[in-house]
């Protein structure tokens, strides 16, 4: 008997890469919505997998799914402290300003 691929393995691998990714360029929020939905999924894929494993192959990708899942929560995490302190010292807006003038400056190079 052919094994079969394990569902949500590839999911739960693509999640977590995009919790890491958003985590980094979008200021942490959605890095915790799709590291929670990578690790939801992962943790599916290993009881499917546990059920039944003769049949199953494709517990790797489960595996770096949930680690990636788990860096991209922390890192989410880590980003949302940091949005949330640079909002409430005010610096979030000084931050902006200075971008605006560093893009300025850029185009008038």
């Amino acid at each position: 008997m052919e094994k079969q691929k394990l569902p949500s393995a590839n999911s739960s691998l693509i999640m977590g890469i995009l919790s890491i990714v958003t985590a980094c360029c979008c200021y942490g929020l959605p890095g915790l919505i799709f590291g929670f939905i990578g690790l939801n999924m992962a943790k599916k894929a290993k009881a499917t997998y546990e059920a039944n494993p003769e049949q199953y192959n494709g517990m790797g990708n489960v595996e770096a799914g949930r680690i990636t899942s788990i860096i991209g929560l922390v890192l989410g995490a880590l980003f949302t402290v940091y949005l949330v302190y640079m909002l409430s010292t005010g610096k979030f807006t000084e931050m902006i300003e200075q971008q605006k003038q560093l893009i300025e400056q850029m185009q008038n190079q």
